[in-house]
């Protein structure tokens, strides 16, 4: 294959290069040929015709040359397509010498194989030419049908199949044309209909179609004779034929009720109606396809000779007639047509026998399921229904008339009730909620009819009924319990009635099944009364024989039911259930002997079958309520089961004594034995093991034993080996028709066969085997599990004899022997190889292997298949590589000492598939030997089966081989593309072409992701795979082209770019709508693959495919496709599927296309959503609002309607796919979430709207509000619940986006209306709770979200929410009638989370209010501040009912901490339960404690916040609380009364102690949220005095709650997280500082101040200064704060800096290196943990400050440091001021002048100030932030006491670097100094006075120089100020006597800074500013220092001569601008922009 991709280019030409393909050989050849015609049919419709033209000649010359060259099936059809194109495209003249051509050939007397595939290829060409070119043939048209359908009369199959085919084409060609020779087409087709080929059967009925179009004759005047037909050509046929023969039936019966034509008046002048259609479909379905005579004589000898193939095959065309007619005709005519298949489901013929009676009710509730089901509308469904009801009345009436009578006639009567009461129960399972009016409607009485008809005789009418029940509690879960509590009343009512008994019973177990599908559930105390009345009927059943087998069976039935109800309910019953199952038995084994000597046959069939059913509710027990068995329940069953088991062994006794009449009984217990024992611990019936082995082995080897191989052997198969038995019929969408067919003579599954599946998990009706069947299925269950437990010697004896068993036996018992014995050996190979148990020694592999092979040479396909799966079990059991090699070189050695195909084909797969469970094939040399035994045999073409196993064992070993058959993978591709061109595509060959499929597929994934490269070997394997999936795909069988489809789709997973999608796409869209399951199910499968990665290149290659399609092809799907694209049909098909594996790969595909479209194509998304919800032909609005329910009603007529739109694409949807609409809607808001602001931004939308041609959501905000308001006003709970959440997230998503139109309001305002009206359903009375509480978070979202600016509109939301606290106020007490008590809780605490987060939002925003309020107070009234006001009235609604809720919110914080307990403090629970809990729902109510516990703690934290923990009157109004064990200090009894100490106390602890538990291990749902909650709850406690107090006191609880705020600091990224934490550890400080103040206080009052040496020391380390971890909250303290700065800031570390953080050294490697500039948040982080380290010295002793304090101090000026050399923070951001502030607040401790202290504090405090000055000695380098050193090191000054910074150098280097401040060339810098200075020169004597004396000259010598530099920027302005200012305030400092002194230095430089007249006209701006601010100082100063000023005046002419000049100019140009304003008095003492001083 090397050379095989340049070879293939040669044959891409218009004319075959016969050179290159001489050189080839005869395979080679073949594939040359086909790849040639492969592009010539793609080239000539886009070729020149003249080019055709010139080439036409040799052209076709070629293509007859390949004629005549045999050449295979698929080249065959391609050579026609072609040859036909030439004639089309080209000279069409010509084409009847082609034609001729043909003719001869298929008139050629050689009848040798060679000949063959000429003459089938010539065939095809005809038909071919016909159907390109039509009537341009017209004259030759009657030679070659001539030729055709005499040539068929010789033909072989292959032949015949060809012809059909070929008249089928030229009829689509000639149309109309081809009138002259329809009478002998149908002729010829009639024989072919019932040819004994398959695949010519199919192929005459396609033919027969295409007739029928323009044959009118063959739906009117021979519709009989073809009808007759069609049902013969039932008998025997195969699944395809059946649905090729059943379309065509079906076509012409609707036909000939609709004609398409005119045709000629029938006899009597009138059209064929309905009923005469049914009849003619009756009378097959009763007499079949034969003659009146047989049919005759049959009826005489009352036998039946329609076989159920031919039942099968009229049901679906009665299906294909309804659906032919439509949906519409089918609304019109159901009575009838509904009446007439009654009518057939009770004929005699048609129930003659047990399983005739099945079958025919099987295919009538088929016809009636396939055509309601899939054609009606929800109300079209809804008139069905009450046509059923109707059907139903009359059979009732008639069975109570016959009854009496005992009339037969009742016996025919129940089969229509058992049709119409299954389809009823379907239909309203469908419909759901939805058909809650019809179940309502009183006129119609449905549940009363179906009720009654629980009395019928007939047990399969009874059971019918009650599985109708149970549709209707599954469909609407609130009438679950009312028909529970209606079914029980009327049992107890009517016990003495043997029906009544049986029908109640059994409609009461069916309603408990139900409620496996309610989530809602049903009260727990029905359990109770369940369980009563079972003791009640078991008790009584001995009373009274006439119903003692009734009562028996419906106790057991009922016990059994009741299990399904799960642990909760059961454990509280579980000791009676014991006992009832105790007395069911024996109480010994002894006594059991006993019982054989007395009774009667009835007795003893009665106790069978209640010990039966016993065993059934054990059954039941163990499954469904497996954790209550401890082992105390195991020691009580220990007796009932020994004697159950023990009881086998008697059987045979009393079936012996009591004759045949207790046989049934008998099956049926060692039935319920044997599937207990399955279920059972090996353990517990130990001791019966022998025996039971025994009769295990009798069972296998008995007389006659009930074998259905077709429902026994597939669940043992391996799923992949399957497809060589051709079992498809649970893949189809006839398999519930279809499944019958299997059951062989045993019949099908009917519920009456075993009631007790009647409350089974299942959608579907259960379909029980009878009792023998489902006994052998159990006994080889039983035996897989009991073979284990044997010991070896026991294992091999009990393998030998079964195999001479087997020996013994001949004929058919030897056949069903070895089923069953190889599949019971199979399940105990399983689960020895699962279990790694081993299988034992050679003595017990030998006999094992020697059943396993003689099994592998059986003629059954499915038997090899069990055994080749049990061999493979075998090889994993003993797991020895010896074994397995052994087994290998066995299994090699039968393949080629054999000589059957048989014997070979079970050996081939049994080699591929051992080691199929070892890890799979290691050994390159083993994998080499089983190839090469396995090539040959796939290329024996002698054998069709062999040929077929051997390629399924290929495929086999490359999947087991892995990347080990990558040598092989050339090879056994070119085989199977051989095999492809050269098998045919019959029928007997499509397992070879599956076969093939599966080999592909695996060849493909072993290449994998290197098909991409591009090499020319791997081009060439690429090619030979799109080759080979093209031949696939061409093929008739629907799954080949399936298998086809999925190999594409591994190709595109693996090389995606080298799959053409504009050739897949449309050939997966074409087949979309196929009519075979499979082939869609590979389509879609297909198409979700593909939308993951090209989405919209799917999608517009379908539209484009759609557009190209001719218009004859068009189906409804394609008129999809073409108006609302493949994303439309997609949700029509989904609409239409029943399966559930295809619906979620719909889901999945339209989930894919969303994600990748839905922001592009925004409009057109939400319009199929907005359609597709819209299309419901009933959809009125459900909550219809009632005028009388709301007074202020008058801005509700804006609201939507929801109504139905039938304008749209879609048409009666159904409430699924609506649904799934709607959550699709979901999904858009979500993804523009996440793409682009402007989508949630009405302003900026609209502005790029006009820029560009985008599209936003925001702009379709009025579409999302109508689509949420239709679904959640629809009839449909699950509508209704996904309405409200795209409610609730379209609130969420738009509630802060304002209108640009009106300011001031937000932009879904304008829909309040709209939200309420949506709401108001919700909250009825009939809601259910599920519905109220996802309506109260809407309504707590909608309140919060502050969209509502009118208190009328706040009240209609707020009215709501109080409408549902009433309902919830009575807690648990208020029973619940019709759903589990676990509702009540859910609906309670969605109540009150919504409540809590109304309040949160309210006290949020009145907090906000009352601080932004005088703000407010200043506008216009519009906008936020009428916003604000609305959320304090709010608040002051909220208020109104606060007093209520706080107790709730209490009670239902206390029920959490309860439930959160651990499982060993179970025992602490309160016996009766919680406040909204009851014990016995625990469980169910844990989650909806989970989700609302957040929202609860917080809110009652902040009441507690805002009452002050001071307790108000809080009595019991509007409240019905019982008196638990949680109602926190309010028991009713006075002893018990607790204080409100004790109250309060409880109260934190709970809070407390619920966010300690869920901080210390947060959940991973919604835990961002709760854990936010949770701080803030605990910020609002500690902001209150009284609790801070608490916790202040107690240090342990101090140190427990920051050691899980650390915890929730190192686990949490989020800021807004570590904010929270770090303020809350501030309050934990705050309460400590606050506990050791109050101490320090009373032990000063108490000790008097003279007593000061004596006070015991206060706060952490006493008088050691020892921290403890784990002890000390100051070390938890330091431990957070630390790791919060070096997260930030690591080069603080020195271990990470590599010295200490302030010594400069390494810096510049560790800001390059570990930190990163600070973002604002890192600033508040970085702050807040510094302000909480300032505060730790202050909670210690003065011993302990000591020891704290160089920690502090380390990090403070660390950070301060790193602050100075600059870390990307602005100077004036919070880092900045919050470190000077710390600092502030460290030196400002009182500690540090402590008498115990002082000494140590100053020392650490000067070398804190050493550090911060070392810090600013930087060399030359220049510091990022001068100022911030500056000002801490004035900081020192201000607030440490003299002695740390009047130490020598510390002093002078402080002056120092004042001086260098003050020269710095920055005036910013200047002017920060200066006003430091200031501060300096102001703080008390100390230091002051060095710093007047070193820096008073410098302040002078700067200011003196302004005269010669005026200042020309506003910042050299504002330093000179401050210069001013500092001198000024270094004059106010200065003593007494030195004052004047400095006034006469001051004075003078003021009056430097003023201009005369000219220089101040031209000065600068700052200049003029200067002089005008100094004439004001001197204004000012002047007074105050007169004598000074005039010895100034008078010493200096020329200063008096300015300071004049100046003031006369001031005083002119006042008097021209007016009065002037007096000069503003500025103040003397300067303050800092910062607090900190």
């Amino acid at each position: 294959m090397a050379g095989g991709g340049f070879r293939m280019e040669h044959a891409r030409t218009l004319l075959l290069n016969e050179e290159a393909c001489a050189q080839l050989g005869e395979h080679q050849r073949a594939e040359f040929v086909y790849e040639w015609l492969r592009f010539l049919k793609k080239l000539l419709p886009t070729t020149d015709r003249a080019d055709v033209k010139q080439k036409q000649k040799r052209l076709v010359e070629q293509l007859l040359a390949v004629l005549t060259g045999s050449p295979g099936p698929p080249a065959r059809r391609l050579l026609a397509q072609c040859l036909a194109l030439v004639y089309r495209y080209g000279d069409s003249l010509s084409a009847s010498l082609a034609l001729d051509r043909c003719s001869d050939i298929i008139r050629s007397k050689d009848d040798s194989p060679s000949a063959l595939p000429t003459r089938l290829a010539a065939i095809t060409c005809v038909g071919a030419l016909y159907e390109q070119l039509g009537r341009l043939l017209i004259s030759s048209f009657k030679d070659s049908v001539g030729t055709l359908l005499k040539a068929i009369k010789s033909a072989e199959s292959q032949g015949r199949h060809e012809i059909m085919l070929s008249v089928e084409r030229i009829l689509r060609g000639l149309g109309v044309s081809a009138v002259p020779c329809h009478r002998d087409i149908y002729k010829a087709t009639r024989a072919c209909l019932t040819d004994r080929s398959m695949a010519v059967r199919c192929a005459a009925a396609k033919c027969l179609l295409e007739l029928q179009r323009e044959a009118v004759f063959l739906w009117s005047s021979e519709l009989e004779g073809v009808t007759t037909l069609c049902f013969r050509a039932f008998e025997g046929s195969c699944y395809d034929v059946r649905v090729a023969v059943s379309r065509l039936l079906g076509t012409l019966l609707a036909a000939a009720l609709q004609p398409k034509q005119p045709v000629a008046p029938r006899p009597g002048g009138r059209r064929m109606c309905v009923e005469e259609v049914m009849e003619l479909l009756s009378g097959g379905f009763l007499r079949g396809g034969a003659g009146f005579l047989r049919a005759s004589g049959d009826m005489l000898k009352g036998g039946s000779s329609v076989s159920r193939d031919i039942r099968v095959g009229i049901t679906q065309a009665c299906v294909v007639f309804v659906s032919a007619l439509g949906s519409a005709w089918l609304e019109l005519n159901f009575p009838s047509l509904l009446a007439l298949l009654l009518q057939l489901a009770s004929h005699p013929r048609a129930t003659q026998s047990p399983a005739d009676a099945a079958c025919t009710r099987r295919c009538v509730s088929f016809a009636l399921r396939a055509t309601l089901g899939t054609l009606l509308g929800e109300k079209a469904q809804v008139a069905a229904a009450k046509e059923l009801c109707r059907a139903i009345g009359p059979q009732k009436k008639a069975a109570e008339a016959c009854a009496a009578e005992v009339n037969p006639e009742v016996y025919l009567n129940q089969h229509i009730l058992v049709c119409a009461l299954l389809e009823l129960g379907s239909l309203l399972q469908g419909l759901g909620s939805t058909a809650t009016p019809l179940v309502q409607d009183s006129s119609i009485g449905l549940l009363d009819s179906v009720i009654s008809v629980l009395l019928h005789p007939s047990a399969s009418a009874r059971l019918a009924a009650a599985w109708c029940l149970r549709c209707v509690a599954v469909a609407m879960p609130a009438q679950a319990a009312v028909l529970l509590d209606r079914c029980v009343e009327r049992l107890t009512a009517l016990k003495s009635c043997p029906e009544a008994v049986a029908g109640y019973s059994a409609a009461v177990a069916a309603l408990l099944g139900a409620v496996q599908q309610c989530p809602l559930g049903i009260p727990h105390r029905k359990g109770k009364m369940v369980l009563e009345l079972a003791e009640d009927l078991l008790r009584s059943a001995t009373q009274n024989s006439r119903i003692s087998m009734q009562r028996a069976q419906g106790g057991w039935l009922l016990l059994a039911a009741l299990n399904t109800l799960g642990p909760a309910v059961v454990g509280d019953l579980l000791g009676r259930q014991l006992l009832l199952l105790r007395c069911a038995f024996p109480p010994s084994v002894r006594e059991l002997e006993s019982e054989l000597r007395r009774g009667d046959c009835f007795t003893w069939q009665v106790t069978l079958e209640g010990r039966a059913g016993a065993l059934n509710a054990l059954k039941s027990l163990v499954s469904c309520c497996g954790e209550l068995l401890t082992d105390e329940v195991w020691t009580r069953l220990q007796t009932p089961l020994s004697c159950a088991v023990a009881l086998l062994n008697h059987l045979p006794t009393v079936v012996k004594s009591y004759g045949n009449q207790v046989k049934n009984a008998t099956t049926l217990y060692r039935l319920r034995v044997y599937e207990v024992l399955v279920l059972l611990p090996p353990e517990t019936y130990t001791e019966g093991l022998g025996s039971l082995l025994r009769q295990l082995v009798c069972e296998l080897t008995g007389e006659n034993p009930s074998c259905c191989e077709l429902l026994l052997l597939p669940p043992l198969c391996h799923p992949t080996d399957l497809t060589l038995t051709g079992s498809t019929a649970h893949d189809t969408d006839q398999r519930y028709i279809e499944e019958q067919l299997q059951s062989g003579s045993l019949g099908i599954g009917t519920l009456e066969y075993d009631p007790f599946t009647i409350f089974q998990s299942s959608q579907d009706v259960p379909a029980p085997v009878p009792a023998a069947t489902a006994l052998t299925n159990a006994t080889i269950q039983l035996f897989g599990v009991i073979f284990p437990q044997l010991a070896t010697p026991h294992r091999a004896q009990t393998l030998e004899q079964l195999g001479e068993a087997l020996r013994q036996l001949k004929g058919a018992r030897q056949l069903t022997a070895q089923i069953l014995v190889t599949s019971a050996l199979c399940c105990a190979l399983k689960a020895l190889g699962i279990g790694r148990a081993g299988l034992g020694g050679e003595e017990v592999c030998k006999p094992a292997r020697s059943l396993l092979w003689g099994a592998l040479e059986s003629p059954n396909g499915l038997l090899r298949c069990v055994a080749a799966e049990g061999s493979a079990r075998l090889v994993q059991a003993v797991n020895d590589p010896a074994f397995t090699a052994s087994m290998t070189m066995a299994s090699v050695d039968k393949l080629k000492a054999a000589r059957d195909a048989v014997s070979r084909a079970g050996h081939a797969l049994c080699l591929a598939a051992l080691q199929r469970y070892t890890g799979g094939i290691s050994s390159s040399q083993q994998l080499g030997t089983s190839v090469g035994v396995l090539f040959p045999l796939a290329q024996d073409t002698s054998s069709p089966e062999l040929q077929t196993w051997s390629v399924h064992a290929l495929a086999v070993l490359v999947d087991l081989s892995g990347p080990l058959y990558r040598v092989h993978v050339e090879p056994s591709l070119s085989l199977v593309l051989r095999l492809l061109l050269s098998s045919p595509y019959t029928h007997t060959h499509t397992e070879l072409h599956l076969s093939l499929a599966l080999c592909l597929h695996q060849l493909i994934t072993t290449v994998g992701p290197d098909l991409q490269e591009e090499s020319e070997g791997v081009c060439s394997l690429r090619r030979v795979c799109l080759t080979a999936c093209t031949l696939l795909q061409d093929s008739q069988e629907c799954l080949l082209q399936a298998q086809a489809i999925s190999c594409l789709q591994q190709l595109h997973l693996f090389a995606p770019k080298h799959l053409n999608l504009a050739q897949l796409v449309p050939s997966l869209c074409v087949n979309m709508c196929s009519s075979y399951l499979w082939l869609r199910r590979a389509v879609v499968a297909c198409l979700r693959q593909l939308a993951q990665r090209e989405a919209l290149e799917v999608c517009e290659h379908a539209v484009t495919l759609v557009k190209e399609l001719p218009r004859r092809d068009n189906t409804q799907l394609d008129v999809t496709i073409k108006e609302v694209g493949l994303e439309g049909a997609l949700f029509c098909l989904l609409d239409r599927e029943w399966d559930p594996r295809l619906c979620q790969d719909i889901r999945e595909t339209l989930g894919h296309m969303l994600s990748s479209a839905a922001t592009g194509k925004l409009a057109h998304w939400l319009k199929l959503c907005k359609d597709v919800l819209l299309a419901s032909a009933d959809s009125t609005a459900a909550g219809t609002l009632d005028p009388q329910q709301d007074d202020d009603r008058d801005d509700d007529s804006s609201v939507f309607h929801a109504r139905a739109e039938s304008n749209g694409p879609f048409s009666s949807l159904r409430w699924a796919t609506r649904v799934f609409a709607v959550e699709c809607v979901c999904r858009v808001v979500a993804l523009c979430e996440s793409a682009d602001p402007a989508h949630f931004d009405m302003a900026l939308a609209q502005e790029r709207r006009l820029q560009e041609s985008t599209d936003f959501l925001v702009l379709h905000l009025a579409d999302l509000i109508r689509m949420a308001f239709v679904a959640a006003t629809d009839h449909s709970q699950q509508l209704r619940l996904a309405g409200l959440q795209t409610l609730l997230l379209v609130i969420r998503k738009f509630a802060s986006v304002p209108e640009p139109e009106f300011p001031g309001h937000g932009i879904l305002e304008q829909y309040q209306a709209n939200v309420g009206a949506a709401l108001r359903p919700a909250f009825t009375a009939d809601a259910s709770p599920d519905v109220t509480a996802k309506a109260c978070q809407v309504c707590s979202a909608w309140i919060s979200s502050g969209v509502v600016s009118e208190l009328k509109d706040v009240r209609r939301v707020h009215e709501l929410l109080v409408s549902s606290l009433q309902r919830v106020q009575g807690g648990r007490e208020v029973p619940s009638l019709l759903y589990n008590e676990g509702t009540a809780a859910m609906e309670t605490l969605a109540v009150l989370k919504a409540w809590a987060e109304v309040y949160i939002v309210a006290v949020q925003t009145a907090s906000r209010s009352d601080a932004t309020e005088p703000d407010a107070d200043k506008g216009d009234g519009v906008g936020p501040g009428g916003l604000l006001a609305a959320d304090a009235n709010l608040l002051r609604f909220v208020q109104t009912d606060l007093p209520t809720l706080s107790r709730l919110w209490l009670a239902a914080l206390q029920d959490h901490a309860l439930l959160t307990l651990p499982s060993q403090y179970a025992q602490q629970l309160p016996a009766s339960g919680g406040t909204f809990y009851t014990a016995e729902t625990l469980e169910q109510a844990r989650p909806h404690y989970c989700g609302s516990w957040a929202p609860i703690l917080h809110a009652s934290a902040l009441w507690l916040n805002s009452t002050g923990f001071i307790l108000m009157d809080e009595g019991p109004a509007n409240l019905s609380r019982p008196v638990t064990p949680t109602s926190m200090g309010q028991s009713a009894s006075l002893s018990s009364v607790k204080s409100p100490e004790d109250i309060n106390t409880e109260r934190l602890h709970l809070i407390l102690g619920i966010c300690v538990e869920f901080l210390c291990s947060p959940h991973s749902q919604d835990q961002m949220e709760n854990i936010t909650s949770c701080l803030q709850a605990l910020q609002a406690l500690l902001d209150v005095p009284w609790p801070r107090a608490k916790v202040g006191n107690d240090q342990a609880l101090s140190v427990e709650l920051l050691t899980v705020l650390h915890r929730l600091m190192v686990t949490r990224e989020s800021v807004e997280v570590q904010l929270a934490v770090l303020q809350l550890v501030r309050q934990v400080v705050c309460a400590a500082q606050e506990h050791v103040r109050e101490k320090r206080h009373s032990a000063e009052v108490d000790d008097g101040a003279a007593e000061k040496e004596t006070l015991p020391e206060f706060g952490e380390g006493r008088d050691t200064g020892g921290l403890v971890p784990g002890h000390s909250l100051v070390f938890g303290a330091l431990e957070l704060c630390l790791c919060v700065l070096l997260r930030k800031l690591p080069q603080l570390s020195p271990r990470l800096a590599g010295g200490s953080p302030t010594s400069g050294q390494g810096q510049q490697g560790v800001h390059a290196g570990l930190s990163a500039p600070l973002d604002a948040n890192d600033c508040r982080l970085v702050a807040a943990a510094l302000a909480i380290l300032s505060d730790l010295p202050s909670i210690c002793s003065p011993e302990g400050s000591v020891c704290v304090l160089p920690t502090v101090l380390y990090m403070l000026v660390g950070v301060l440091c790193e602050l100075v050399r600059g870390v990307g923070v602005p100077a004036e951001g919070p880092l900045v001021s919050g470190a000077l502030q710390a600092l502030r607040s460290v030196l400002s401790t009182p500690l540090s002048r402590g008498e115990k202290s002082r000494e140590a504090w100053s020392h650490l405090l000067r070398c804190a100030l050493q550090t911060l000055l070392d810090c600013g000695d930087t060399g030359k380098e220049a510091l990022a932030d001068e100022v911030t050193l500056l000002t801490g090191l004035t900081i020192f000054l201000l607030w440490a006491s003299p002695e740390v910074t009047s130490a020598e150098p510390l002093q002078t280097r402080l002056i120092q670097r004042f001086k260098t401040n003050l020269q710095a060339k920055d005036p910013m810098v200047q002017r920060r100094s200066f006003q430091l200075l200031t501060s300096v020169f102001q703080s008390p004597a100390g230091a002051s006075g060095s710093f007047m004396q070193a820096l008073g000259a410098a302040v002078v010598g700067y200011l003196r120089e302004v005269e010669n530099r005026r200042p020309q920027t506003q910042e050299e302005l504002q330093a000179v100020q401050e210069g001013a200012r500092a001198l000024e305030a270094l004059v106010q400092a200065a003593e007494e006597t030195h004052r004047p002194q400095l006034v006469s230095v001051l004075l003078p430089v003021l009056i430097s800074f003023l201009l005369d007249e000219n220089a101040l006209a031209s000065a600068a701006g700052p200049s003029r500013s200067l002089h005008a601010w100094a004439l004001q100082e001197l204004m000012r100063l002047g007074p105050q220092h007169p004598s000074v000023l005039r010895d100034l005046m008078a010493a200096a002419p020329a200063m008096k001569a300015r300071l004049e000049a100046a003031i006369k100019g001031n005083q002119e140009r006042s008097s021209t601008k007016g009065t002037p304003q007096p000069p503003s008095k500025s103040s003397p003492s300067i303050q800092l922009k910062t607090n900190f001083l």
